[in-house]
């Protein structure tokens, strides 16, 4: 995922992976199987919906720039 979002937003640094830490999720909690049965498709894969989601944050992220948390 990490390196999916470096190519999609063109970062040239080093991705640092802290090894001490656990690799992923200990356990799936969702399955999306059950949505499928339903007739339920993606419309987009990973990929794509991270450039989409990406892309859209460059053309309005200054909308955000007055957000306060």
């Amino acid at each position: 995922m990490a390196e999916t979002i470096q190519t999609i937003t063109g970062h040239k640094g080093d991705i640092i992976w802290d090894t001490t830490k656990p690799d992923g999720t200990p356990r799936k909690l969702m399955d999306s199987n059950k949505m499928g049965k339903l007739g339920w498709i993606p419309e987009y894969d990973l990929k794509t919906g991270i450039n989409q989601t990406y892309h859209w944050f460059l053309k309005h992220q200054d909308q955000f720039k007055e957000v306060k948390l």
